[in-house]
């Protein structure tokens, strides 16, 4: 007999992928050499280009096609409420700043959610050549090879990601807390999508990551891919990840550094 909830996450995995690389080959194949920006978000350096805009109708028009009775939340103002209890999670270019510039860092991020619990995740990253996807207790994978989270390493010798947000006053927050973090891990890397971030450290790429401020957009999908390649996902101690802090690492990195994170005040402004 025929698990419904299985054929769910199965349909909505495929409907995920497709929405993803037809958007993404659209935005790898036609950005305008003279790509500018189309408006500000939350500050003057907080862009959003006609791009984003064009992908997201792109990937609305087809899950409305697709799965019409579906919600939808997407980062440029899309919001559908549905009837089915599943929602998707859109963020069109995650990592737009990179995209404007042409640097390779940034991704569609897509996720299903089904009464509040996240299904599926697909975040394709183009220029990467790399799709990362994640459905509900059957694991995460990189195209057709499984992600599996680095081993936890000595605290002082991981490589950690993070984020700044747009905001001045958060920005001066957030690098105090990183002078404090700096002298006590490998090093830091910053690259601009936290997407990719959380499925970096689902491949090993980065052993951990962690970001205040982010919006379920960003962290949707790659929350899931972290979380299905072994990964802890947190926000403060006892809280889910969230808008107020993000923190993704291997058990027996994730504790420590959830806790520094906490005595470091990087969960408020």
């Amino acid at each position: 007999m025929t698990d419904p909830l299985k054929a769910l996450k199965a349909e909505l995995l495929g409907v995920a992928l497709e929405a993803a690389h037809r958007a993404g080959a659209f935005l790898r194949d036609g950005r305008p050499d003279d790509l500018g920006v189309a408006a500000t978000k939350s500050s003057a350096v907080d862009v959003v280009t006609e791009m984003d805009i064009a992908s997201e109708k792109l990937i609305t028009d087809f899950l409305a096609e697709r799965r019409p009775d579906d919600g939808v939340l997407g980062e440029e103002g899309a919001s559908l409420a549905g009837s089915s209890g599943v929602q998707w999670v859109v963020d069109p270019i995650d990592g737009t700043v990179n995209y404007l510039y042409g640097r390779p860092d940034w991704c569609v991020s897509i996720a299903a959610r089904k009464d509040g619990e996240t299904l599926v995740g697909v975040v394709h990253a183009p220029v990467r050549g790399e799709t990362y996807r994640a459905v509900l207790g059957e694991g995460a994978f990189v195209g057709d090879r499984p992600a599996r989270v680095r081993p936890a390493p000595p605290f002082g010798q991981a490589l950690v990601g993070t984020g700044f947000g747009y905001l001045t006053e958060r920005r001066v927050r957030q690098a105090e807390v990183t002078r404090h973090l700096v002298p006590k891990v490998r090093d830091i890397r910053r690259g601009g999508s936290a997407a990719i971030d959380l499925c970096d450290v689902a491949l090993g790429r980065l052993d951990a990551y962690y970001e205040r401020g982010l919006n379920p957009w960003d962290f949707a999908a790659g929350d899931l891919v972290a979380r299905e390649a072994g990964a802890l996902t947190g926000g403060r101690p006892g809280e889910p990840l969230s808008g107020v802090l993000a923190i993704a690492a291997p058990p027996g990195l994730f504790e420590p550094l959830q806790g520094l994170l906490e005595d470091l005040g990087a969960w408020h402004d």
